[in-house]
């Protein structure tokens, strides 16, 4: 072999080494990559919870005109901050921003009924019992003045502790809320919302069956939002019955889905589907004028609303409509308005601009 030769070969040879190697640092790098991503998908939720508990969280529970409500009590760092979660979560869904919020105030962060391990008795599913039991929940528990806020169908029950506590509460913040668009005639309004195909007439359908005895299972192989995703429904679905069948006593997560698009089924392990029912059959909201209900909260009111989206097929994604924002605005005394560029989970994408507007409520500085 020439010279010439030799060189052309071991210049192979070496740029063969250098492909296999790149190629070997390609695999691991995808390895850890997918690993990774899979961990996150598990894990991610219950790392968020436990900073909570690692802020001074303590998990607690008291009984209320003979009803068990669960609740996480923070440090008393100040005025006392009453948080009420959404439709088919639970307190540790306020997890992000409990560390911060523990800081300024003494924080009770509470299971609505129906939902963790508060009692799940649909006697207690209205918002106007919710509201009642919260009301006498603050006067047992901590017994001051107070600052209330609830997400989505919590922040309905917020505005009603608000205004039928004007004496005791000092702040109120509405995140997201889906007032006037929460009765089965509103929520079915022109196309209707997201919250009734992808919420209420899924529970309907599941208790009309007794086959499929896991909502979470059940609520995959039918929900509007996985439609959406065409074909991957199905695969979702199995994997959903899959994980519920082997893991029964735990929330419910997907390693290969991604974790924002699974994140609302994490706690249907402890969710009674019929609460929804009373969305669906319209005695949640039986008894109450909304309207009414608004112009009587006296106090400071932080209201927060995410970006209005619609579908293709022209269902609202948004809570409310813009229009329905203008008339929650419009009935209000003292009303600090911001629509935030986000999903409905404020407090979870958007931690920062949730923590503001409780800060800017509780200074009342609205006005």
């Amino acid at each position: 072999m020439s010279a010439a030769n030799g060189e052309r070969v071991g210049r192979k040879r070496r740029v063969g080494k250098v492909l296999v190697i790149a190629l070997g640092a390609l695999v691991v790098a995808a390895s850890v990559a997918i690993i990774a991503y899979c961990d996150d998908n598990l894990h991610a939720e219950e790392r968020i919870i436990s900073r909570a508990f690692d802020a001074g969280y303590v998990e607690k529970q008291v009984t209320i005109g003979g009803a068990t409500i669960n609740y996480a009590e923070g440090p008393d760092n100040g005025v006392a901050l009453l948080l009420v979660h959404g439709q088919g979560m639970e307190w540790e869904d306020y997890a992000t921003v409990l560390p911060g919020l523990s800081a300024r105030y003494h924080v009770f962060a509470v299971d609505c009924f129906g939902h963790g391990t508060s009692e799940h008795d649909p006697a207690l599913y209205s918002c106007a019992v919710n509201g009642n039991e919260l009301i006498a929940f603050a006067r047992e528990v901590f017994d001051e003045p107070y600052v209330v806020s609830g997400h989505s169908s919590g922040g309905i029950i917020a505005a009603y502790v608000a205004a039928n506590d004007s004496a005791n509460v000092t702040a109120c913040v509405l995140e997201d809320p889906p007032l006037f668009r929460v009765t089965p005639e509103e929520a079915q309004e022109n196309a209707g919302t997201f919250a009734w195909y992808d919420g209420y007439t899924v529970t309907h359908s599941f208790l009309q069956q007794g086959d499929v005895t896991d909502y979470a299972a059940w609520y995959a192989a039918h929900s509007y939002l996985f439609g959406l995703f065409g074909g991957l429904q199905s695969m979702l679905a199995e994997q959903t019955a899959a994980w519920c069948a082997e893991h029964p006593d735990q929330h419910v997560v997907n390693a290969w889905v991604p974790r924002a698009w699974t994140r609302g089924m994490y706690f249907m392990d402890d969710y009674d589907p019929r609460f929804g029912e009373t969305f669906y059959d319209g005695s949640w909201m039986a008894g109450i004028d909304q309207e009414a209900m608004l112009r009587a909260i006296a106090c400071p009111v932080g209201y927060l609303k995410a970006s209005t989206r619609y579908g293709e097929d022209g269902v609202l994604y948004a809570a409310t409509t813009d229009e329905d924002a203008a008339r929650v605005r419009g009935c209000l005394v003292d009303c600090a308005y911001a629509e935030i560029d986000s999903g409905h989970d404020i407090h979870a994408e958007r931690p920062d601009a949730f923590i503001d507007a409780i800060e800017q409520a509780a200074r009342g500085r609205n006005s």
